[in-house]
């Protein structure tokens, strides 16, 4: 007997969905905060200010280490403040950076 092997194909084809929000419906709103705790700009201002930039929702961030100052423009639709201060809170470690002074600036 001449048996033939039966072929089955599998679809590995994965769809990515992204969750895209469209320009009218995001709210963007600037938070403007002091960072405490930031010791260098490479290590510190910049680590933060990337992991900021990252969240979902974030349109921008800049991180002053001079000023210890960040101003980050987020979406209120997908993002609360407490995001962004956890963000930097937990930053390293968690027992390095605080927030302070945080206000929504026009």
């Amino acid at each position: 007997k001449n048996s033939v092997p039966e072929i089955i194909s599998v679809d590995t084809k994965i769809e990515k969905k992204e969750k895209t929000a469209t320009l009218a419906d995001a709210s963007y709103s600037k938070a403007e905060f002091t960072i405490k705790g930031m010791t260098c700009q490479i290590g510190c201002a910049a680590t933060i200010e990337k992991k900021l930039a990252k969240m979902e929702g974030v349109k921008s961030a800049k991180v002053n280490f001079e000023k210890e100052l960040a101003q980050v423009e987020f979406d209120t639709n997908s993002l609360k403040t407490e995001d962004l201060v956890s963000t930097v809170t937990s930053a390293a470690s968690g027992d390095i950076y605080s927030v302070e002074k945080l206000k929504i600036v026009e």
